[in-house]
């Protein structure tokens, strides 16, 4: 059976082709986005300090060696809540922008881009949680050095496909894809080349988003049931 939503601006049925899409066109995305511009001062505040902290907390995981694991395992966990927070935001207050940052990337880095969310979606939603950090995380060793390593070196492990019977099936089906794009993108990938792909995008869009912050396209063509932006990604089951 094919998911339907209502569109927030104008209560329009429609079926929503992205994960997060909101609107059943460009048209009401960019109307919503013009009656709440104002809505959130704190919002553009928030945004500021979470980038801030992204920044830092993802600054020290490239630099940081780790003997022990747990050690380890807290600066990936704390580096993909700072990341997901960051990107969840921008694409609430800032769709357009963040779309025409996506868009200014060739096909093939898009999907790299758009998976690389994904895949740290599925580590939120699931690390510490359903599945221990071990699960996800290979810790690795500097060939012949019996000190610590560099944590950026560590890599994502493969994983099998989640048990899902307890989610709904539309949540089964946008859980199933964000699994799927953390195998695609993340398994048997550094952590660091991650987070430093990641870090490198949602800069570059905060930065547009400063700028062009309160303006509109009238003229965006895209159609919102397709482009729609991406609220906090949550599993449908909270």
């Amino acid at each position: 059976m094919t998911e339907t939503r209502k569109c927030e601006q104008c209560g329009t049925l429609f079926a929503p082709r992205r994960e997060h899409a909101r609107f059943c066109s460009a048209r009401c995305r960019v109307a919503w986005n013009r009656q709440h511009a104002g809505d959130p001062p704190a919002a553009v505040s928030a945004l500021g300090w979470s980038i801030t902290a992204m920044r830092d907390t993802i600054d020290r995981l490239l630099r940081a060696r780790a003997s022990d694991q747990p050690h380890g395992y807290a600066a990936i966990s704390e580096a993909v809540w700072w990341v997901t927070m960051v990107d969840a935001t921008l694409v609430r207050y800032h769709p357009d922008v963040y779309d025409a940052v996506l868009e200014s990337h060739g096909e093939a880095e898009r999907g790299v881009i758009e998976g690389t969310f994904g895949g740290l979606r599925f580590v939120r939603n699931w690390m510490g949680y359903h599945l221990d950090h071990s699960d996800f995380i290979e810790p690795r060793r500097t060939p012949g050095s019996p000190g610590a390593g560099p944590i950026a070196a560590w890599t994502w492990r493969s994983l099998p496909e989640p048990v899902l019977a307890a989610l709904p099936e539309r949540g089964r089906e946008w859980e199933m894809t964000r699994y799927r794009e953390y195998q695609a993108r993340l398994a048997a990938k550094p952590v660091g080349d991650t987070f430093d792909r990641a870090a490198a995008f949602l800069l570059r869009a905060s930065a547009d988003g400063a700028l062009n912050d309160g303006a509109s396209d009238d003229g965006a063509s895209d159609d919102g049931a397709s482009n729609g932006d991406r609220a906090p990604s949550e599993l449908s089951a909270s």
